[in-house]
């Protein structure tokens, strides 16, 4: 609102990118846990981003007529591909509608080369971009676990790069991925903490039907987190972020439809309402134990 004088609605884009771990390049299938690249909300990518993106948009302005639009590219890896010029083709179509303010391009830590940096750094000057980098945790165990593909080094170096351009730069990190331990997810939000990220989603690992998650939960070799031992990770985690650090996200959103565990996690009103509670019981804050 402060900025932009309107409120801000995020229009979610399919471009039809894919990502390394799913394509070949780096291993099949994607992360254990993934399902469609997180496009539960957009149209599909048959149609242009143009077709997208006025959908989207006739939607929001039919609840919010004077709202302003953040296009945003979520499903996989929207800085996959191999030239600058490629990613053009679909981001220069945001800019044909007025009331799109800014840009958001979800993606991942090897998903870039010299030129797509240098073209994220001249669509920086022209507009409001965000750029999304999955994390998930920073235990390499861990993400050759889940089949990510790529180290917390490599990430460090995206990470790190984007911060070199100017570029405003949100990392997503997952509570409940398998083998972790409590220590293991405050050791992620110390780490990232510490690397002074513009904005961080903390997400729930979710049991999606159809997913080689679901395959190791049915057979006993996965359990989902408590709601009472989330929360209290995620208020931990919490503390140890950069008060300056904004919040985008405190839990996931699954396909409810597909949704197989854990069941509590519908009731994301009821979750986010227990973290500010537990909080409160605890005189708990963001930043608090930030060093």
């Amino acid at each position: 609102m402060q900025k932009f004088g309107k409120r801000v609605y995020k229009a979610p884009i399919n471009a039809g990118f894919t990502c390394p771990n799913i394509d070949g390049r780096k291993g099949k299938g994607g992360c254990i846990y993934c399902d469609g690249g997180s496009g539960y909300f957009t149209d599909s990518c048959s149609l242009s981003v143009s077709k997208q993106l006025a959908h989207q948009i006739s939607l929001i302005h039919a609840k919010h007529p004077e709202a302003k639009i953040n296009a945003y590219f979520q499903s996989y890896s929207n800085t996959y591909a191999d030239s600058a010029e490629i990613l053009a083709e679909k981001f220069e179509q945001i800019f044909d509608f007025q009331d799109v303010v800014a840009l958001s391009l979800a993606t991942r830590a090897d998903c870039f080369n010299d030129g797509i940096y240098a073209y994220l750094y001249k669509l920086s000057q022209r507009t409001n971009l965000t750029v999304e980098l999955g994390l998930q945790s920073v235990n390499d165990k861990t993400a050759e676990l889940i089949n990510r593909g790529h180290s917390f080094s490599e990430f460090e170096a995206a990470f790190f790069r984007l911060k070199e351009l100017g570029i405003r730069t949100v990392v997503h990190i997952i509570n409940g991925l398998p083998c972790e331990t409590d220590e293991m997810m405050m050791e992620t939000a110390r780490k990232l903490g510490k690397m002074r990220p513009d904005g961080v989603k903390i997400h729930l690992l979710h049991v999606i039907n159809g997913t080689k998650l679901e395959k190791m939960y049915s057979e006993g070799k996965y359990s989902p987190l408590e709601m009472n031992r989330y929360i209290d990770i995620t208020v931990s985690q919490l503390e140890l972020l950069p008060p300056e650090t904004v919040i985008e996200r405190l839990t996931g959103d699954g396909d409810k439809s597909r949704l197989k565990a854990p069941m509590w996690s519908k009731n994301k009103i009821a979750v986010l309402g227990a973290i500010d509670k537990r909080q409160a019981q605890l005189d708990s804050f963001q930043g608090k134990n930030f060093v």
